[in-house]
């Protein structure tokens, strides 16, 4: 088993900047692909940024330019740095992690959520 432990979530101006991180627990070795998806209230869950063990990055194109998305093998963590956040940004923001996770239903284990809020 994996757990998913999230932090870094918060409210912020439009503009500002927020890091969200994720650590992982457990059977580390199933774990290949990380990544943050993210849910607004109505709308269906949408891959936000994902990284490969090998480094490999990709992005929800509405983030590119703005999102970063780094990975820490030594401490089984990834992060989602986030500049020149929008309204459009607020959404809970779930870790996903998995031997690949480009899609909600190939994703093995999902973190407990952290509210991002953006302000305008």
């Amino acid at each position: 088993q994996v757990q998913l432990v999230e932090s870094g979530g918060d409210l912020v101006q439009a503009g500002g900047s927020l890091r969200l991180s994720c650590a992982a627990s457990g059977i580390i070795f199933r774990i290949n692909a990380m990544g943050w998806y993210r849910q607004a209230p109505g709308k269906r869950r949408e891959l936000v940024a994902a990284i490969a063990r090998s480094g490999s990055t990709n992005y929800l194109d509405s983030v590119k330019g703005r999102f970063t998305i780094s990975r820490d093998n030594a401490k089984n963590t990834v992060y989602l740095q986030m500049n020149s956040l929008k309204p459009e940004d607020t959404a809970v923001y779930y870790c996903a992690a998995g031997t690949s996770v480009a899609l909600a239903s190939q994703v093995n284990y999902w973190g407990q959520g952290t509210q991002v809020t953006v302000s305008s």
